[in-house]
């Protein structure tokens, strides 16, 4: 596992891919926090609810694009099936990969704590913003961003298409972070809505957003990462 982790982490910073959306997911956040309306001044609170708000929607762009050469690359340069007769199970090789692309997610979240420090410093008196809540919002981002790389690998072992890998990815993280909110929403469902949205991903970070681990969103973070890690697992099989 380790020897396919560090060729995915090499394989990252050996292209512009990585550098570009890492730049990409840093100007985006940095518009909608500091520039664009109703950004962090105008609202006049020392916290940074603008970056949280939206981080999970550039997040399914960034990661889909990280993810989306995982396999499909593998794929169509014939190299998949050299991988799959090394002496490595096919848990070891996908989890290689997964560990690869949430190492790259949290790389892209640490130069952000640069606006953490710029509103502490601005808070009136200085320090003064909900540091737990803070603390939980990133948690959670790097949570919701375990379940988007497995996703994004799934996605990536169903095509030798980058491309379609990614539009795929982009689709089922979408679905994963919304559509279950809003078909929760719908009058029919009225009576087990909150059923319904809890199947989706948004529900869950919100709940670790309020700085509060709840063991139920843990549950819910780490079975659906293994559910799609195993669904990524299961395609492998299916070449053989």
């Amino acid at each position: 596992m380790k020897s396919v982790f560090l060729k995915e982490i090499r394989g990252f910073f050996s292209s512009l891919i990585a550098y570009i959306v890492i730049i990409v997911f840093l100007i985006i956040t940095g518009l909608l926090t500091w520039v664009f309306k109703n950004n962090t001044f105008e609202l006049g609170y020392s916290n940074l609810d603008i970056l949280f708000f939206w981080a999970p929607a550039v997040f399914i762009f960034l990661i889909s694009a990280i993810t989306m050469r995982s396999f499909s690359d593998e794929k169509k340069a014939g190299t998949l099936e050299i991988l799959i007769t090394k002496p490595l199970t096919d848990f070891q090789i996908v989890f290689g990969k997964y560990f690869a692309g949430l190492v790259l997610v949290a790389l892209v979240l640490l130069p952000t704590l640069i606006y953490f420090y710029t509103i502490y410093q601005l808070g009136d008196p200085v320090g003064n913003i909900d540091t737990g809540a803070t603390w939980g919002s990133y948690i959670g981002l790097l949570w919701l961003g375990s379940i988007y790389v497995s996703i994004g690998l799934f996605s990536s072992s169903l095509t030798d298409n980058s491309i379609v890998a990614f539009m795929l990815s982009f689709f089922f993280c979408l679905v994963m972070y919304i559509a279950f909110d809003l078909i929760g929403e719908v009058s029919w469902f009225s009576g087990i809505d909150y059923y319904v949205q809890w199947i989706g991903i948004n529900a869950h970070y919100q709940s670790i957003r309020r700085g509060v681990l709840d063991t139920r969103d843990l549950i819910y973070f780490i079975s659906t990462t293994l559910m799609f890690l195993w669904f990524t697992k299961a395609k492998l099989e299916s070449r053989k």
